[in-house]
């Protein structure tokens, strides 16, 4: 089956601006849409149990390593079955929600999202970073170099010796600044 895959890291619920403008994504999507919420169901972070169990031959898995790769499992089957990837990730502190830090963690695992002797899986696959910020962090801004979320995600994400996706940034700035009445 073929689906959208919208990873949503934003706490604020439906006053999130990232959340807003991800809709409208998933509003134009033909066809089924699988919405993970890690606000509500957040991936665990990745235990010395799901480190080891992907060098350590499934026969021989303790059974906190066979928990800990099927959670791995489950996250990253999702992930190589969709067609395209919104990604929910608004900056908070000048970087990402932890939570997708974690769940970035579970997929990125050598043979299965990542390859050392060919492209990965999902080269080429489209995807779109949606980045709400408060202050102004684009190019030319006096906080530019203070972005530690979008080129961190661009590599992990984008670089077509990890993840390799077709990157798209959308990032609305300023949606904290006071207006004028």
């Amino acid at each position: 089956m073929s689906y959208l895959l919208h990873i949503d890291a934003s706490s604020l619920g439906e006053a999130s601006v990232s959340r807003q403008v991800a809709r409208s994504f998933r509003d134009e999507w033909k066809g089924a849409v699988v919405h993970r919420d890690l606000a509500v169901s957040p991936a665990s972070h990745l235990s010395a149990a799901g480190i080891t169990a992907r060098t350590t031959d499934p026969a021989e898995h303790t059974p906190e390593q066979a928990k800990a790769a099927a959670v791995q499992d489950e996250l990253i089957d999702e992930f190589l079955g969709a067609d395209a990837h919104p990604f929910t990730v608004p900056m908070y502190n000048l970087t990402m929600p932890s939570v997708f830090k974690a769940w970035l963690d579970q997929i990125m695992v050598a043979g299965r999202t990542l390859s050392f002797d060919g492209p990965p899986p999902t080269l080429g696959r489209p995807a779109t970073v949606i980045s709400a910020r408060g202050g102004g962090y684009g190019p030319g801004a006096p906080k530019h170099d203070m972005d530690h979320l979008v080129p961190p995600l661009e590599t992990v994400l984008g670089h077509p010796t990890n993840l390799g996706l077709d990157l798209t940034t959308v990032l609305p700035e300023l949606t904290m600044a006071r207006t004028c009445r």
